[in-house]
């Protein structure tokens, strides 16, 4: 009877209908059923169904909050954010950075159904925008309005750097005379305290504060070592850069000339080497064409009686001389060929050669149309 204005039960298909559904309306809902047969008397049929109803309520825009609200040490804080709606029912969370969707790591735990997160401990890369999203069965995401989170953290990657002179590793050359500016450059947050310390004689000077130096070569007698120091006041962090100023001249091209250098030096050696290459290669064909030990193993190798034999020619007798005109090579050999002198024009201009047994006097190549008297001779 409670319920007699807010269901209405319906025959003969047994509907039940609710008005104005609620989430009070959710429930299990039973129905039971006596079924009579009238040309069968006695007979009752019972029949039971449970139907279980489930009411969502559409998720309102979240809402969220962070503890502490201040800005946060790195390695020293915690952070935790909460995530809440004003009306929604089975509401899932998720949680981003960046627009970046967070997952459950070491430092980051998530409540059982992500409405909470914990940062443990904080670091600097957890920096940045966060935002909620909340969604239910009946409800698209539902954003929350970005939040952000500000770390204090550093020095870090502190670097020292100038736009003039040439510089190697840490060390760092100019022109005598020249006017030359150092920036000093950390991560850091908020921005550091700088300043810049000469080391003399195992002595240090505080030379100026602030993150830009100026040094005049002019007043450096020699190389001398700098330091530049960062510092974060809250944090209480630092971090040290050293370096070393030579004065030097660097010519009228310095950083760039030297580079350009730099790289052709390596086509200028594959250069060298390919032309000494070549000339050995000259050298190594010339001395197998023209070897004098070679023509001296020839002479001996052969009888003496041949090596003394007077040469024939096609007015001795020989059917045809054209085949004896080529190269000659005139030896005279101690003890055998004392007597034995030559000489004539030689094409390929040889110098004579001293061997320890034997002097070739010339290589020529003669190949006349009518062989002269005086050579077949």
């Amino acid at each position: 009877m409670m319920y007699r204005n807010h269901l209405l039960f319906r025959e003969p298909n047994v509907s039940l209908r609710i008005r104005e559904l609620d989430k009070d309306d959710e429930g299990d809902y039973h129905l039971s059923l006596n079924i009579e047969f009238h040309n069968k008397t006695g007979l009752v049929v019972k029949k039971e169904r449970t139907v279980r109803v489930t009411v969502d309520v559409p998720v309102s825009t979240p809402v969220i909050v962070k503890s502490p609200s201040h800005a946060v040490i790195e390695d020293k804080a915690n952070v935790t954010w909460t995530c809440s709606v004003q009306r929604g029912t089975r509401v899932v969370f998720q949680w981003l950075r960046d627009n970046v969707a967070l997952a459950p790591s070491d430092r980051y735990h998530f409540s059982q159904n992500n409405s909470t997160l914990l940062i443990s401990p904080v670091q600097k890369e957890d920096k940045g925008n966060y935002r909620c999203l909340a969604s239910n069965w009946v409800t698209q995401v539902q954003h929350s309005r970005p939040m952000d989170l500000t770390v204090y953290y550093g020095p870090y990657n502190l670097e020292v750097n100038s736009g003039q002179g040439l510089r190697t590793g840490e060390v760092f050359t100019i022109n005598p005379g020249e006017l030359v500016f150092f920036e000093c450059q950390a991560d850091s947050n908020p921005p550091n305290s700088y300043v810049w310390i000469s080391k003399r004689h195992n002595a240090t000077q505080i030379i100026t504060e602030g993150p830009r130096l100026e040094v005049r070569s002019y007043r450096l007698a020699q190389a001398e070592e700098y330091l530049c120091r960062a510092f974060n006041n809250v944090t209480q962090k630092q971090d040290e850069a050293q370096f070393t100023l030579v004065v030097a001249s660097l010519g009228t091209g310095k950083e760039k000339h030297t580079q350009d250098a730099g790289s052709v030096s390596p086509l200028a050696a594959i250069t060298v080497c390919s032309l000494f290459v070549i000339g050995c290669m000259l050298l190594f064909f010339l001395r197998r064409s023209c070897h004098p030990k070679k023509v001296l193993m020839n002479i001996y190798n052969r009888p003496f009686s041949e090596q003394k034999r007077p040469h024939r020619s096609a007015l001795a007798g020989h059917e045809d001389a054209t085949e004896d005109f080529g190269i000659y090579e005139f030896v005279s050999i101690p003890g055998k060929m004392d007597s034995a002198q030559a000489s004539c024009r030689s094409l390929s201009r040889l110098e004579s050669i001293q061997d320890m047994h034997t002097t070739i006097y010339d290589v020529i190549r003669h190949v006349p149309e009518t062989p002269s008297h005086s050579l077949l001779n």
